[in-house]
């Protein structure tokens, strides 16, 4: 006859001392949930108080809401070909100001992580991207044009420079949140900096770096629809010449095409970052 013998593990046994560190360890960011959580719905509610937020008065607007999206249909494609060739003046600033804005962006990272440069350099292209972030895209936009006079070429301008002030502090974070195994290991063998952020910074950022690229990409084809309001080329004139005009239909036949456009590349952008994780 077979007998099976078990074999039970004993659990460790803490000692008073520990079993109390472990006690504060998970009290302790309970007890901040906790606290959190009222300053969090009074911070809310103050900022709500403070703009007007109203659901009633929303609900009292849904009518006229209604009524203007009723008067985007049906939508008036009679000028196709001048959306296309618009949307596509769009798309190519996007390409152009996205391959710029991560170029320099890439640069100026390199002296924004604090894993990589002295901390001068970190901190005056901290200051510098923090700078860059505060100006709207507009007023970039407008002194582009101001500068180079209507059209795209100001509008890929103004995409690069807002550009370096976005997704270079998100690549510097990348490169910060690596891992330092890798780059311990080769400072201990005498390896130099290029080397380091050659082979052990930036093939662990890597896959980061083409996500966010990629996000780049998408809100800069949004971001030309905006900036083309104050002339900076793509079809964003269009699209504010069609609502001063009223030409509602013809204003619904560009949203479609934009939703398209934007679709196409989310789905495109969702496939290749998928293909690189």
């Amino acid at each position: 006859m077979n007998s099976t013998s078990t074999t039970t593990r004993s659990e460790p046994k803490l000692s008073p001392e520990e079993r109390a560190r472990l006690e504060r360890a998970v009290t302790l960011p309970r007890g901040r949930f906790l606290i959190g959580i009222p300053v969090a719905l009074v911070i809310l509610f103050w900022s709500a108080g403070g703009v007007g937020f109203d659901f009633i008065k929303l609900g009292e607007g849904a009518v006229n809401m209604g009524e203007f999206l009723s008067r985007l249909f049906p939508p008036d494609f009679s000028k196709i070909s001048t959306i296309l060739a618009l949307l596509l003046e769009t798309l190519q600033m996007a390409i152009v100001g996205t391959v710029l804005g991560v170029v320099l962006s890439l640069f100026v990272a390199f002296g924004a992580s604090s894993n990589i440069a002295p901390r001068w350099l970190y901190y005056i292209c901290r200051w510098m991207m923090n700078i860059i972030r505060a100006v709207p895209d507009l007023v970039i936009a407008l002194m582009f044009v101001s500068a180079v006079g209507l059209g795209p070429f100001a509008g890929i301008l103004a995409m690069t420079l807002g550009s370096l002030g976005s997704i270079g502090k998100i690549f510097a974070e990348a490169m910060e949140s690596v891992d330092r195994g890798p780059i311990t290991a080769m400072q201990s063998v005498g390896a130099s900096k290029r080397q380091v952020v050659q082979y052990g910074i930036l093939p662990q950022a890597a896959p980061l770096l083409v996500s966010y690229t990629l996000l780049l990409f998408e809100g800069n084809v949004r971001g030309a629809t905006i900036l083309g309001l104050v002339g900076a080329g793509g079809i964003g004139l269009e699209l504010t010449t069609a609502m001063r005009m009223y030409d509602y239909g013809h204003l619904s036949a560009i949203i479609i095409c934009i939703i398209i456009l934007v679709t196409i590349i989310d789905q495109g952008s969702a496939l290749i970052r998928r293909k690189i994780t």
